[in-house]
């Protein structure tokens, strides 16, 4: 039998972290709109929801807990992030302080979240039921009809045997890989970054602390454990993590480079434990020691997706993985979801009402937002085979953060993104900062292209030791008077740090030189 389910200003298909949080901002910039979301899965989700993207960076955590007001929910119900962490030659011992670290010995200032994300979409679920938004779950959209002009989108879902239909004014795809719009509008784009990663969850504590006896290491990172790091193996062409949950469950996964490592061996439980004991033992042995355990498994070929566009002036958008998909490496799948849903927010409460603008902003939008996965692409393509070197993924690292949080995360904590007479007026800053990390992501891909794997010798790179770091990391909290000359000055500190870091990368020696003051004593750790 068919219903008719209402009309609504915004359907959103899918309740998962990006449509549900999409959900509140909209309700919250704008409280007068009809909303309903529209979930394939049945709602309460299960705790350690089988979805990877549990470890949030700068910008998704910002998002949460400041955007959308989640700060205490995020406190009381997830955990604190100690930052990433990463160990190079660890699979060549028997005790973690034999490999190579880095990662901070103290949290940075800008706080990031471990998520349990079933715990949360459950949670953001009862918050937009409170706030009057409709959430159905069990339901499975099988036909959408996109209208041209300022007549209804329309769409059909079966729940229960029954077909319902709604009828609305924006239409957002919010299904992930299901890609419900995506699929029908034939936006498809294959990614060229080829990755394949394999995941479980434990339903005990994993904690790398255990991994080592010596009592230098353990106290040297003493305000929290490394468990709650998002912790990295490092090895050329892959790198497994390891979070902490709430509730003392972890999740591992591994992602490979099909061109160093063949998915097959490694595509299911019992082969990924046997990959691990080749590869990576400590991990294995914790992995088959709590196998009794296992709360999920999942494998996943080709992370990687584009999408030809975003959103358009004829009411219909894409947010989070059924837009576009990078890389899990760096955690930059929640930063994706903060972005997409501030401009579509922007694109249906502010530039509908200006309809000979709605076209020219969401282009400009779209623009943006593709430039940003370019340059954030630029940091995994071809780099895999890198990932075991100690001497170039410090260096990577550091640059890879400051750039993010100078530019990027910059722009999201000063809330410029939507404010395009700002962003013109730094518009050739930007262009030049994109064209200083394509040079260095160059140099990183060619030194990668080498494959060198590092032992490992026990050195340890403190994050907060590293000033830049420290430095930039603590200013998204603290805006100034001048955000202009702050962005100058971000700027023309990434251009001297990548002349320093550059020098770094090519050294054979690490004596006869002067420390950097960016770098601090980094250069003496490396020997």
């Amino acid at each position: 039998m068919t219903q008719i389910s209402g009309n609504y200003d915004v359907a959103i298909i899918g309740g998962g972290l990006a449509g549900l949080t999409l959900a509140l901002q909209l309700q919250q910039q704008s409280p007068g709109l009809s909303i309903v979301v529209l979930e394939r899965s049945h709602l309460p989700a299960p705790s350690a929801a089988h979805k990877v993207g549990e470890s949030t960076v700068e910008i998704g955590a910002h998002y949460l807990s400041e955007t959308l007001g989640l700060k205490t929910l995020l406190e009381e119900t997830q955990l604190r992030k100690f930052g990433f962490r990463f160990f190079f030659g660890s699979g060549n011992h028997k005790d973690l302080s034999a490999a190579d670290e880095l990662g901070a010995s103290d949290y940075l200032d800008a706080p990031s979240y471990q998520l349990d994300r079933g715990r949360l979409e459950s949670d953001l679920a009862e918050i937009a039921l409170s706030r009057g938004i409709d959430i159905r779950d069990g339901c499975r959209v099988t036909t959408t009809c996109l209208s041209d002009g300022n007549s209804h989108h329309s769409l059909e879902y079966v729940k229960s045997a029954d077909i319902h239909t709604i009828h609305c004014q924006w239409m957002v795809d919010a299904s992930s890989r299901f890609s419900v719009l995506k699929r029908k509008l034939d936006l498809s784009l294959p990614g060229k970054h080829k990755v394949n990663a394999a995941w479980l969850r434990l339903d005990s504590k994993v904690s790398i602390d255990d991994w080592s006896t010596d009592s230098n290491w353990k106290t040297r990172c003493n305000v929290a454990p490394r468990r709650l790091s998002t912790n990295h193996l490092m090895g050329s062409g892959y790198w497994a993590w390891i979070i902490p949950l709430v509730d003392d469950r972890t999740s591992i996964g591994l992602v490979v480079d099909p061109d160093i490592h063949e998915f097959s061996s490694c595509n299911t439980f019992d082969r990924l434990c046997a990959w691990l004991d080749k590869e990576q033992p400590m991990l294995a042995e914790a992995v088959s020691s709590n196998a009794s355990d296992l709360l999920d498994f999942k494998r996943l070929k080709h992370l990687s997706h584009d999408s030809q566009q975003l959103w358009s002036a004829d009411r219909w958008a894409l947010t989070g993985e059924a837009g576009v998909f990078a890389d899990p490496y760096y955690s930059p799948g929640s930063d994706f979801i903060a972005m997409s849903n501030t401009f579509i927010c922007d694109l249906i409460i502010n530039r509908s009402k200006q309809p000979g603008k709605l076209a020219l902003y969401a282009e400009i939008y779209q623009r943006m937002y593709k430039s940003f996965f370019s340059n954030t692409m630029s940091l995994y393509q071809n780099q895999y085979p890198g990932l075991g070197d100690t001497r170039l993924m410090v260096v990577k690292t550091i640059w890879d953060y400051a750039y993010y949080w100078a530019v990027l995360a910059w722009m999201c904590f000063r809330e410029v993104l939507t404010d395009i007479n700002f962003i013109r007026s730094i518009e050739a800053g930007l262009v030049r900062t994109a064209e200083l990390n394509a040079t260095l992501q160059a140099v990183f891909r060619k030194r990668a292209a080498e494959r060198r794997s590092s032992a490992g010798k026990g050195r340890f790179f403190d994050q907060r030791e590293i000033p830049v770091m420290a430095e930039l990391n603590a200013a998204l909290l603290h805006p100034p008077a001048d955000i202009h000359k702050e962005f100058t000055d971000n700027c023309k500190r990434l251009e001297g740090l990548s002349e320093s870091l550059l020098t770094l990368l090519n050294q054979t020696s690490n004596s006869g030189q002067p420390d950097c003051s960016e770098l601090g004593d980094l250069r003496r750790r490396f020997g």
